[in-house]
This record gives structure tokens, sequence and C-alpha cells, in this order.
């Protein structure tokens, strides 16, 4: 043999083992002759394409096309699959890409058939951490809380994390989209448990935050009544709450706040005090409101008499309300001409309406002095013409005092009867005397008008002589009865 025969032998042996790979390869192991018996069988029903992907594995899919029936998606090489459309809250478009799960081979459409919501389930699985952010789509209520779904995974809401308010009816959440966290995930037992609480109070937090950096005292700002308690109301201005005391809520007395403002209501507010440490702000409501006691000494000049209702009864005299925010005080001893009151009780009553006259404005401390008995009559004025000196009067003891009695001589006006000047004689004791209530003539002394003092005296009156007389007169002895005769004469 030539050289050249030789060559060609080889190439020949060469060909016929690389021939031969690729044959073996095609056979996958079997021999020709099951290769013909599998020819000459009944035809066995159609195997998947060659990719061979496993039902239940989650491939990324690119969208093909999207029409009513199904959204067709290519799957790598040759092999294809739809995905019905009722799975997507939004339909994707031609060139999306997209996870899906593979659920089995469809012989009548030569396709395979896919699912969206087992694939995004099974990514949000994988994904799912406690603190994560979701989405959640509501889907039932009961008393405890709402059902949700977030990517295919089914959660739980408790009721008490719906808000950061109470929830009467979670039945109104059905059907809506809420932002939550994932505040437990139990793997185990694919339980999922979110809150849409903390995401408010988180948001809450930043709001607060960033309004506290802002805000600064002075400033007049609109919040929302959140709560009234019976010392003031909390006001939120936006993530941030303030209190209103009860002192800062109207110029006039506020008994109780929730006559002025209720839950839910808008108001102006003016920022008092910021505590930053202790997360604190004072608000005031009556700041923003007219001052009533500006040119109140126009309103109420000196001298004048006013009408107000009287607000407080004390030991020291009675409050009356000029004007919502305008209080002026009554002392105990401008009550009244005719009576010394230990209270304002003794002469007044709460919610009465009266006329008293004005005394005195200090506006820096905000004070107005009244007087009820100086707006009426005096009864002083002409006393020293009225009683002269050494005029004999009539009057009725009053009160009684261990120096003297004092005698009314007609309605606010009082005389003093020294215990020196009730009787000629030595007096021990006032009630000796007098007693209260009882009338008796006076001799007038001296009248003090400026000061309101007349000096009295029941020496050398009639009454004195009356009674002088009667004690001088002499005794008669008591007569003898006769005894009657018994029996006849003797």
């Amino acid at each position: 043999m030539s050289e050249e025969t030789n060559k060609d032998e080889g190439r020949s042996g060469e060909l016929d083992e690389a021939l031969q790979r690729e044959i073996d390869e095609a056979l996958g192991g079997r021999s020709m002759e099951d290769l013909l018996e599998e020819a000459e069988a009944p035809a066995l029903p159609r195997t998947p394409p060659a990719r061979r992907v496993a039902p239940g594995a989650i491939v990324p899919c690119r969208v093909v096309a999207v029409d009513r029936d199904a959204v067709l998606v290519e799957m790598g090489g040759k092999d294809q699959g739809y995905v019905p459309p009722a799975q997507f809250e939004q339909l994707p478009q031609a060139g999306d890409i997209i996870q899906l799960e593979v659920v089995r081979f469809d012989e009548g459409e030569d396709l395979w058939m896919l699912s969206r919501q087992g694939a995004v389930e099974r990514a949000t699985w994988e994904d799912l951490r406690e603190g994560a952010v979701v989405e959640a789509f509501v889907e039932g209520a009961n008393k405890g809380g709402l059902e949700v779904r977030f990517g295919g995974v089914r959660a739980f809401m408790p009721i008490s994390h719906i808000s950061m308010y109470r929830v009467e009816d979670p039945a109104e959440y059905v059907n809506q989209k809420i932002r939550c966290q994932v505040i437990e995930v139990d793997r185990r037992e694919r339980r999922v448990i979110v809150s849409a609480r903390a995401i408010m109070e988180l948001e809450a937090q930043q709001r607060r935050e960033a309004l506290l950096a802002e805000l600064k005292e002075g400033d007049v700002r609109e919040g929302v009544a959140r709560q009234v308690k019976p010392y003031g109301v909390f006001v939120d201005l936006g993530g941030v709450d303030g209190l209103v005391h009860v002192s800062q809520m109207s110029y006039g007395r506020v008994e109780d706040p929730a006559d002025l403002v209720q839950p839910g209501q808008k108001l102006q507010v003016k920022v008092l005090k910021i505590d930053r440490d202790a997360n604190k702000i004072s608000l005031g409501m009556k700041q923003t409101q007219p001052d009533p006691w500006e040119g109140v000494e126009v309103k109420y000049p000196l001298g004048s008499v006013v009408s107000g209702r009287v607000t407080r009864l004390e030991s020291f005299g009675a409050f009356v309300q000029l004007e919502p925010g305008v209080e002026g005080l009554i002392p105990v001893g401008e009550l009244s001409w005719t009576q010394r009151p230990q209270h304002g009780a003794a002469v007044l009553q709460a919610g009465q309406t009266v006329g008293p006259l004005v005394l005195q404005i200090d506006l820096q401390r905000r004070r107005i002095t009244l007087s009820l008995k100086q707006a009426l009559a005096n009864p002083w004025a002409g006393a020293a013409h009225t009683y002269p000196r050494q005029s004999e009067q009539t009057g009725r003891v009053t009160r009684l005092a261990e120096f003297g009695a004092f005698v009314e001589l007609a309605p606010g006006v009082e005389g003093l009867v020294h215990i020196s000047e009730l009787s000629d004689g030595h007096v021990r004791r006032v009630e000796d005397v007098v007693q209260v209530d009882q009338t008796v003539r006076v001799l007038v002394l001296e009248v003090d008008e400026p000061n309101r003092r007349i000096s009295l005296s029941m020496k050398g009156t009639a009454q004195q002589a009356d009674q002088a007389t009667a004690e001088a007169a002499p005794k008669q002895p008591p007569r003898k009865r006769k005894r009657p005769l018994r029996g006849g004469l003797d």
C-alpha cells in the first residue's frame, strides 16, 4: 500500500468515529433495534420540547403578545407558554420580562401552561422579612381584623394595627389597598402578620421631627382637636400634638372644655412654649382672639354703674363677670349698707345679675374693684342733719358686744351704745340691760358722718326714766286672805 492510501484510510477511520458519536448521542444510549421497535409501535403522546423544564420551576419569560384570552411568552430557546390574563392586576406589555411558574405542558396548544400567582408568591416568600414595607390588597374582614394579600402571599392585619385610632368597622377597608409593614413571619406555618399602624406611626414620627425642627414659639397654626379632657384639649398640628390648657382656652372662665371644643374641630392656636427634651408643646386658643381688656377703662369708666353676672362667691367677696374675659370683684365690705356679711353668699347668689359701681381699674394686673352698696343711695348721707346731737331716737338692737350694744337707727345706719352709757348705774354685762331685736330709746351723743359712726347713750332717756321710776316705786306688801268661817259662831 502506498503512503497516500494509508492516509486516506486514516481519514476514513476518523470520520467513522465522529459519525458514530453523533449517532450515539441521537440514540441516547439505545440500540438501533430499540429504535426500530419504537418506530413500529403505536404513537405515544407528544413529549414536551427538548428544553424539558420541570413543573414547579420558576423561569424568566419575555412577553410576546397580549390579548383577552392569554398572555403569550417565550421561555428561552423554542419553548413558549401562556398565562391567563386574569392573574394580572395590570396586564404587562410586549417585551416585559416577568417571573412565571411552570404548571404543565398543554398538548392541545403545544404550549407550556404557566402561572404568575405561584411565581409571585414564591418569590415573595423568598424575599419576605420582618420590617419590609408592602402594599396589600384587602380581600376580607372579620371582627378581629383584615385578610390581605400582597404579591400572592396571604397575610392578616389585626384590628388594632389598622389605624392609629380606634376602628369600629373593619369591613370599610375591604377592596382597598393599604401600605403596611411586615411585623411577623412564620415560614413553617406560612403565617404573616402586617401592620398599617406601624407605617402610620413611622410617618407620623417623621412628620413630627420635621415639624418640631421648624416650629417656634409665637407661631399661629391651624390644628385639629384630637382629645378633649377636663384639664384641656390636645390639638394635632399635623403630626405633633400640643396641649391647650383650660386656662388658655378663653379669656372667660371655662368650667368644661367640652362646652367650647369638640373632637375633630379645626382650631387656630398659638405656640406658647416648646419643651423639645420632653416633647411637650403648650398652646393657647385665647391668644388668637381679641383681648377683651383692651379699652376696658373706656367701656367701664370709674364711677359708672355696670351690669354683670355673679360667677363665684368667696369669704372675701363676690366675682362678677362684666363680659367674657372681664371680671370684677365686689369686696365683702362693699356688698351692703345694711349688712355686715362674713361671706359673699350671705348677700348674693351665683348666677344673679347685679348692677355694681366701678371703684377702681388696674389694667396691669387686670383687676376691677366694684361696689354694690355704693351703687345704691348712701343712707349715711346727711346723717348729721338727720340725727342731731342730743336728739332722742328710737332704734333696734342688732348686735351685742362686751363693750356695748349696736343700735340700728335706719337701714344701713348703726350707732354704738357703749357699756358705760347703758345705764346710770354700774353694768357688769351688756345683756343684763338689753337684748338683740329689742327696741330702745337712745340719745345721740356724736355723729361722724365721713367715718359712718354715731355714739349713742341710753342715760337720761325716757326709757331710762321709766326704768328708774319702776325701780324706785315702793313695793306693796302682799294682801292677806281672810279665812272662811267654819261651823258658825264659837
